[in-house]
């Protein structure tokens, strides 16, 4: 079974829930996952044993948490290179993160990214937030199984 790690930074809890929504499409799509706080993550080695990633943050000031951008040096040594991967994030105003994360991903980390491009929420209990976040962890899922 295909293994994906969710990774998220997050400030008042928006973008953890946006996590939780895309692990559950993931599994809904039969795709084994785990949910991370980026807290979590202190070292390359942590982000080994997977076949896909899922990162995302919250955008602060038009920019990624900080936390996020120190993974994203962890993951460059991590060898990420061809494995699946996605982002998302939420947002007050801008929105930004989420693509930024995308962009990093595909580019530096040379990662098989999902054709849609990055998931940007505002919330997560918005209308309309749970079928499209579902819809993404299962668009990671199948470039995994399918």
């Amino acid at each position: 079974m295909a293994k994906v790690l969710v990774v998220y930074a997050t400030r008042g809890g928006q973008t953890k829930r946006i996590a939780e929504l895309i692990a559950e499409g993931l599994r809904i799509a039969g795709v084994e996952v785990e949910v991370a706080d980026i807290a979590t993550i202190k070292s390359e080695q942590d982000l080994q044993g997977y076949d896909g990633y899922c990162f995302g943050s919250a955008t602060y000031h038009g920019q990624m948490m900080g936390s996020m951008k120190t993974m994203l040096f962890l993951a460059e040594k991590a060898g990420l290179d061809g494995k699946a991967g996605a982002s998302f994030g939420s947002y007050g105003w801008s929105g930004e993160a989420s693509d930024r994360i995308f962009e990093t991903m595909r580019h530096v980390l040379n990662m098989d990214v999902v054709a849609s491009g990055a998931l940007r929420l505002k919330s997560a209990v918005l209308d309309g937030a749970v079928p499209m976040a579902h819809t993404y962890g299962q668009e990671l899922a199948a470039k995994l199984t399918g």
